[in-house]
C-alpha cells in the first residue's frame, strides 16, 4: 500500500492536534473542520477503506468502531449527539486512502440522513 498522510501522522512526521490515542487508534482535529468539533479517528492497523475492513477479523473491526464511540464520549459529544461519517472511494468523498472515521458535533448539524 502507498504511504499516506495518515501513515506520516502516525509516524509523527506531520504534527497534528491529538485529542485521543491508545494502542489501537489515533484521534486528532481535522485541519479543515466542517463543524465546531471535527475529529478524525484512524486505526493503527492499516486498511485502505471501509470495504477493505472485510479482510480484518470481526474483533479488529469491532474494536475500531468501539474506539470511535469512545472518542466521541471522550469529547463529551455523547450528551448532545454527533455524526459519524466514513467515506469510501472517490465518489464517496474519500480523499485519503486510509480508512478513517469523521466525528462531527458540538453544534446542531444540518442535513437529515435518517
Amino acid at each position: 500500500m502507498t504511504e499516506t498522510i495518515f501513515d506520516k501522522i502516525l509516524a509523527r512526521q506531520i504534527p497534528v492536534q491529538i485529542v485521543f490515542e491508545d494502542k489501537d487508534v489515533l484521534a486528532f482535529n481535522d485541519i479543515s473542520p466542517q463543524a465546531k468539533v471535527h475529529v478524525l479517528v484512524i486505526p493503527k492497523k492499516k486498511a485502505r477503506n471501509l470495504t477493505e475492513l472485510q479482510t480484518w477479523t470481526a474483533q479488529d473491526v469491532g474494536c475500531f468502531f468501539q474506539k470511535v464511540g469512545l472518542v466521541a464520549v471522550h469529547l463529551g459529544l455523547d450528551r448532545s449527539g454527533y455524526r459519524t461519517v466514513l467515506n469510501t472511494g472517490a465518489d464517496g468523498g474519500q480523499s485519503v486512502d486510509y480508512v478513517h472515521a469523521h466525528i462531527l458535533g458540538g453544534e446542531p448539524l444540518s442535513g437529515n440522513f435518517a
